[in-house]
């Protein structure tokens, strides 16, 4: 089985499916599966390990162009499409169409309402132009978890569905922390106004006290990055900073150093860095804009409402939880993550996809 992974960029900044993609193309080549992954150039790729059957390209949109022109049907068995709306994937997916190559599409939780209604006319006219064609003529589509998949459905797709998460490389990551009692809370993804910052400022400030930290880290865009710091400096919101991204050992540390971990995300498909706080025994704060309903039934964190009153409420709580509380809360945490979201059965799933969707064309 030959298939070719086309995603729009592997850059640092881009978030977490610059991780996940890679992640789950090198699985799927140790269970056999030759995999062709291709990319836009960037400034600061992520690191990629290399894997006997996993190829990696870097391709300018120009370039892709003239490869898609050239595709052709046996060239492989499957094209798999991730994100929507830019151009690098529509090319591929109009590419596969005309060579006769079946494809399916990970969204990436970019038909999530939040996103659906943010820059909304552009987002139509796509809709018009290209993306819904695109999108019908998928043969599946795979979300990563089921808040995604009724999204998806309420938009009117009616194409096969697969609903598989996002995997994690369990033997690399470290061992879970052992000591509570830091008083830091920390939050850890891209720098966007997806991921409610500015309402998780608003929140630190009317709680003014002065026991806990908050640190956030992450990549984004500097001009919002600049108005973030300008809004902590003038409203002279007190015990929070901005530390930069971090990445391998350092976002560990970053992550252990915590005693809890915040997300107030308006809209995620999955949320890497929420998995990557409970496997290593941090307590989670997020919202139901994510697919984490798990954090309440496996006692683990919290997940809420987004608003001011909601995140204020649930902060207070978590804040005031004894160390042997927020400790069990993590161990509680740790097992989640071990039994359910294993890489090797993420790529397992996909595979019998793969074969279903070859075997019908």
């Amino acid at each position: 089985m030959k298939v070719l992974h086309i995603i729009a960029s592997l850059d640092e900044s881009a978030g977490g499916p610059s991780r996940s993609v890679p992640l789950t193309c090198r699985y799927l080549a140790r269970a056999g599966v030759q995999i062709e992954l291709i990319a836009a150039p960037s400034a600061n790729p992520v690191e990629l390990e290399s894997e006997e059957g996993l190829q990696v390209r870097f391709l300018h949109l120009k370039e892709l162009h003239t490869f898609g022109k050239n595709l052709r049907k046996g060239d492989y068995d499957l094209v798999h499409l991730q994100h929507i709306w830019h151009p690098y994937i529509h090319v591929m997916a109009k590419a596969a169409r005309r060579a006769g190559i079946a494809y399916l599409i990970t969204p990436r939780g970019m038909l999530e309402p939040w996103i659906m209604n943010r820059n909304r006319w552009k987002k139509q006219l796509a809709m018009f132009l290209y993306q819904r064609r695109d999108i019908r003529k998928a043969s599946v589509l795979h979300a990563t978890c089921q808040l995604e998949q009724d999204n998806i459905r309420a938009l009117g797709f009616k194409n096969t569905i697969t609903n598989i998460s996002n995997g994690m490389e369990l033997a690399t990551i470290p061992s879970p922390k052992e000591n509570y009692g830091s008083k830091k809370l920390v939050f850890l993804s891209r720098i966007h106004p997806k991921k409610g910052i500015e309402l998780l400022l608003e929140v630190w400030k009317q709680l003014n006290q002065s026991e806990w930290t908050l640190e956030i880290a992450g990549n984004g865009d500097e001009n919002y990055l600049q108005a973030l710091q300008n809004k902590i400096k003038h409203e002279s919101i007190t015990g929070v900073s901005l530390v930069g991204p971090q990445y391998g050992e350092a976002k560990w540390n970053f992550l252990k150093s915590a005693d809890l971990f915040v997300l107030p995300t308006y809209s995620e498909n999955f949320g890497i860095a929420i998995a990557e706080a409970l496997a290593v025994g941090v307590p989670v704060i997020t919202t139901t804009g994510t697919p984490w309903k798990e954090l309440e039934t496996h006692h683990c964190g919290w997940w809420i409402d987004l608003s001011v009153d909601s995140l204020t409420k649930t902060l207070k709580e978590a804040m005031h939880q004894s160390s042997t509380d927020l400790r069990q809360m993590g161990m509680n945490g740790v097992q989640l993550i071990r039994k359910q979201y294993s890489i090797e059965q993420v790529s397992e799933r996909l595979i019998l996809v793969y074969r279903d969707i070859i075997e019908k064309r």
